[in-house]
């Protein structure tokens, strides 16, 4: 006896067809359906949303995709990662569509999520968990609300294939690399991975949340992109105890991760984060700054509570407090100044609201010559007079 197999892909044309004279046949003859699950999709049409035919010449062929066709400028090789990186980005319960503008735009998004693997594993040379990762309770509160970000987002694209809602998982991977890691989380590490000493705890942290984001992301994209996701694996720059990512299992996260309240209070800061980047890149566009490091910004902010929290982020000592969960680095400037009142925050660059106000004005004192920051300490050191007060301990490995 046939047993029902678990799932059947077919194309919407078989709802009356196959279906329906499998069905009333196994029902008939079995008792039970030939399948647990039907999932139907619609057709494939070019770009215009017409049906590819050889009278139009607008039949693309996969293995054009894949390999390329005659005119390698014209239809270059994508390989079969981009190709299966379309089918997952399509809503399949109708005809969907696939053209040269199209792929171009889907291979962006896999150079994107290709990029930041490779952020990921340059930055991880030289660490191996088993000696260097560093206990969830001494982490910054930064990289603890990090491992929460990864929870919702991994539990998300689990859904996604739970429920065959493929264009989720697409969705949700390609924001996790571009908003949560590149243009948040990366953005904000740089200094920690390029400017602390090698085995400083600092940067010891922050390879301890890449690893995970690392190994996680492989195995997230290995059903889609099973290229992509192998040779990450295969480029660890430290020892598994699985040779392959399709071994590894799936994503493995714990429990202790999901801190709610953590992430509602670094939700907040990244809105704060939007807002002040906005008046940075007004500064920027009329070239009042060349970089944020050139800045100090003025901030106040009406809410009592978030005062106060943006009070305990800002130490007035460069070398107190962790040297991660501060506005200096969240807002990637030399300076910050917390106001308690908007009185006088005025700029030429400047924004203000009941809620909010944000001005920025030029950093203060010289740039040092190792990490750019702005500081009044520049020249202090007789040892390093072109260096900053971060710096020279940074260089006798006690930052």
């Amino acid at each position: 006896m046939r047993y029902p197999v678990d799932i059947y892909l077919e194309g919407s044309d078989q709802h009356r067809g196959w279906f329906q004279s499998s069905l009333l046949t196994s029902v008939a003859v079995n008792g039970f359906a030939p399948y647990k699950t039907v999932l139907t999709h619609g057709f494939t049409l070019d770009e215009q949303g017409r049906k590819m035919s050889k009278s139009l010449g607008n039949i693309i062929e996969p293995a054009t995709i894949i390999e390329g066709g005659k005119n390698q400028k014209a239809d270059p090789p994508y390989g079969a990662d981009v190709l299966r990186l379309w089918a997952s980005s399509v809503d399949y319960s109708s005809d969907v569509l696939i053209g040269t503008t199209i792929l171009k735009q889907l291979a962006d998004v896999y150079r994107k999520i290709r990029n930041t693997a490779r952020f990921l594993l340059g930055n991880l040379h030289d660490f191996d968990p088993t000696h260097h990762a560093i206990a969830y309770d001494q982490l910054p509160d930064l990289d603890r609300y990090m491992l929460h970000r990864m929870t919702e987002v991994f539990a998300d694209v689990t859904d996604a294939f739970d429920t065959y809602q493929f264009f989720r998982f697409f969705q949700t991977v390609q924001n996790f690399c571009v908003v949560d890691l590149s243009n948040f989380y990366l953005d904000t590490a740089k200094d920690r991975l390029y400017i602390s000493a090698a085995d400083s705890a600092r940067r010891r942290s922050c390879q301890t949340v890449l690893a995970v984001a690392l190994e996680n992301l492989a195995r997230s994209i290995a059903p889609v992109l099973p290229h992509l996701a192998e040779d990450i694996w295969q480029y660890l720059p430290y020892p598994t105890p699985c040779r392959s990512v399709f071994e590894s299992g799936w994503v493995k996260l714990e429990a202790q991760w999901q801190q709610p309240h953590l992430a509602q209070t670094w939700e907040r800061l990244r809105e704060i984060r939007q807002e002040v980047n906005r008046v940075l890149e007004q500064a920027r566009a009329e070239k009042a700054i060349g970089s944020s490091l050139e800045a100090k910004v003025r901030l106040y902010v009406a809410d009592p509570q978030l005062q106060a929290l943006l009070h305990q982020l800002n130490p007035t000592s460069s070398l107190s407090g962790n040297h991660v969960d501060e506005l200096r680095y969240l807002f990637l400037t030399s300076q910050v100044e917390v106001l308690d009142s908007p009185t006088g925050i005025e700029s030429k660059y400047s924004t203000q609201t009941e809620a909010i106000a944000i001005a920025v004005v030029d950093a203060e004192g010289e740039k040092c010559d190792r990490c750019w920051n702005y500081s009044v300490q520049v020249g202090e050191s007789s040892l390093h007079p072109l260096l900053c007060e971060r710096c020279v301990p940074a260089l006798a490995g006690e930052f």
